[in-house]
């Protein structure tokens, strides 16, 4: 199967990057070494494009950019290829549940970044919502949020690390963007590598031909990965990149 991949996947906090934001020179060389095999490497993030533009602009040319866990996605020259905004009725309810709680909440809009220190003062109808999160350092309210949220079949609930909660609409992954990229490209999702390492990448990891996840990866992305590779500390991303050029 691996001798199979021509587009690999990368998610980018906690997979591609290190613990200080960085990608390694070791990654680096790696996703050139995979680019001159002829294979795509496209960013899979739940960052914004504002985000991982400078990344992105650094690794070199990609044929698509998949942000906000793909409520966004962009061609190589960063222009805006398809975007999948959340209902405003559905904002409103979420912001309902914040509200109840007293969370801390951000968002991902197509007018810029809101959080609790920066809220949105405009009618809600005024923008386009495309992910909002929230950060609950507390297991009890945290899980009380999160049952509240996924009661709506009309949200799609991740996370991108064991604290947060992150609100997608229904339908909106990392995995549904990939097959659209795919079809773009005439490659079938066999055909892909994924590397992730929290639950906004697990869709991903389940629908490609080849699932990694990293050794830091929460354990259910572990679980249903097809191998786990080293840390994002110790290069992850270039040994799994090296496991299918080999």
């Amino acid at each position: 199967m691996t001798n199979q991949i021509k587009l690999i996947a990368l998610d980018m906090d906690g997979t591609l990057v290190n613990n200080d934001g960085d990608v390694s020179t070791e990654n680096e060389q790696a996703i050139q070494r995979a680019k001159e095999k002829g294979m795509h490497v496209v960013l899979c993030t739940g960052r914004s494009l504002s985000g991982c533009h400078d990344i992105a602009n650094n690794l070199g040319r990609s044929s698509y950019i998949v942000t906000i866990n793909g409520g966004e996605i962009y061609d190589h020259l960063f222009n805006l290829v398809e975007r999948s905004p959340l209902d405003h009725e559905l904002v409103k309810h979420i912001m309902d549940i914040k509200d109840k709680h007293g969370v801390f909440f951000w968002s991902s809009t197509a007018q810029g970044v809101f959080n609790s220190h920066n809220p949105y003062e405009q009618a809600i109808e005024e923008n386009e919502w495309l992910k909002i999160g929230f950060d609950i350092e507390d297991d009890e309210i945290r899980q009380v949020v999160h049952d509240e949220l996924i009661k709506n079949d009309a949200l799609e609930i991740t996370n991108s690390s064991p604290t947060n909660i992150e609100v997608n609409a229904a339908g909106v992954n990392k995995a549904a963007a990939l097959l659209k990229v795919c079809k773009w490209l005439n490659i079938k999702m066999e055909n892909v590598m994924a590397v992730g390492d929290s639950l906004n990448d697990l869709a991903m990891i389940r629908e490609s031909g080849f699932g990694v996840a990293m050794d830091n990866a929460q354990d259910v992305v572990k679980q249903e990965a097809d191998w786990v590779t080293v840390s994002n500390q110790e290069h992850g991303v270039a040994i799994a990149i090296d496991h299918i050029l080999d």
